[in-house]
């Protein structure tokens, strides 16, 4: 898998391909699409849509949007925040991590997370935190079994939708 980092400056003028990969992508989890209400109709996401919510995930001066390739194929993304917008919260997040549909149980979504995981531990982050939405079980049960723990449950600053707060420490890698 090959991961690249999305350039803040291409958020507002995304090469027409990228979107369209990207607007697939999105679309192939309609499920979590009806989850999260993010789009009006989680049937029929447009291209302009996912632009403006990149644009403004990107938006966040500390965010990146990390793109993930098997095969030249885009199986999944991944939305990071080096710093949250609470400056008591010392722990770099991960807002989105969504796998194509199509690509689902290959181990991208594993993988991608370690990836980030990696990033951060590089970089000396001693944790990383994410929200799940309360009504996705699925999303819950994979973070929970990459090590995820609760910390707690609140609204999330977006939109006030139920989520659980997880957090996973980063411990240094062990050198073979």
């Amino acid at each position: 898998m090959i991961v690249e980092t999305l350039p803040h400056t291409e958020a507002h003028a995304l090469p027409g391909p990228l979107l369209t990969e990207l607007t697939a992508l999105y679309a192939s989890d309609e499920e979590f699409q009806q989850l999260s209400g993010d789009f009006p109709d989680p049937s029929d996401i447009r291209p302009e849509q996912v632009a403006a919510a990149l644009a403004e995930e990107l938006a966040q001066p500390t965010a990146e949007v990390l793109l993930a390739r098997s095969g030249g194929r885009l199986v999944a993304v991944a939305v990071t925040l080096d710093r949250h917008p609470d400056p008591a919260d010392p722990d770099p997040w991960l807002g989105l991590l969504m796998v194509h549909a199509d690509e689902r149980r290959a181990g991208h979504g594993r993988r991608l997370a370690a990836y980030v995981e990696d990033r951060f531990r590089t970089a000396g982050r001693t944790g990383l935190r994410l929200a799940v939405l309360e009504n996705n079980p699925k999303a819950l049960a994979f973070w929970t079994a990459l090590g995820y723990e609760e910390t707690a449950r609140r609204p999330d600053l977006a939109h006030g939708r139920a989520c659980v707060v997880m957090r996973k420490t980063l411990t240094a890698r062990a050198t073979p």
